[in-house]
């Protein structure tokens, strides 16, 4: 069976799929949304409750320092379910994806140890949001916050979240049609932006 590359990967976002791992040999399977959820950039606020924590400065924002690593966060089991649908097989494509500069991390520290953070892919004026770890309160969150300020600065115009769930409503996430979502889409990827300046 072909393993999952960074090209099909490309192939897919730009069409409007991405891919899970399902069961215990990793099988993948690519899927779509609709309604499809999104977080709106222009209109994302930090809950009151992070606002004294964005202030104390408690994490150190880093892009791109340990990729692979927060990968593995991702796909470590959460407490509540022993399974993951990230696979070897998609954290190998995912990696290739970023070598070629088109996956990021985001990576909040706290005094210098990795702490949490979230990973995505950068198509144009796109990003794709993925998966995020914490291993301190907060972290997460604070990794978003900075995710959304980074995507402000860069002009990007679309975050897609995939599924509507409680942890992308919290940020703000919102559903629009799939058939919306795909003119969305065409039109971010058509542009010509940068997640990172000079990337």
């Amino acid at each position: 069976m072909t393993k999952l590359t960074a090209e099909q990967l490309l192939y897919g976002y730009v069409n409007g799929v991405f891919p899970m791992a399902e069961g215990k040999r990793g099988r993948i399977y690519w899927y779509t949304a609709d309604p499809r959820a999104i977080i709106p950039i222009d209109t994302y606020k930090p809950a009151k409750s992070l606002r004294p924590v964005l202030n104390r400065n408690e994490f150190e924002i880093r892009f791109d320092t340990r990729f692979g690593e927060v990968m593995r966060h991702c796909a470590a089991p959460r407490s509540d379910d022993s399974g993951t649908w990230i696979s070897e097989e998609i954290i190998r494509a995912y990696t290739d994806l970023h070598r070629l500069g088109l996956a990021h991390s985001v990576e909040a520290y706290a005094e210098g140890v990795l702490a949490g953070g979230l990973y995505g892919v950068a198509i144009g004026a796109a990003f794709f949001g993925e998966s995020m770890f914490y291993l301190r309160p907060n972290a997460s969150k604070v990794a978003f916050h900075y995710l959304i300020e980074q995507l402000r600065k860069q002009g990007f115009m679309l975050l897609d979240s995939q599924f509507m769930n409680d942890n992308v409503r919290r940020y703000g996430a919102i559903e629009i049609p799939k058939e919306e979502y795909l003119q969305r889409l065409t039109q971010a990827i058509s542009q010509e932006v940068s997640f990172l300046p000079n990337s």
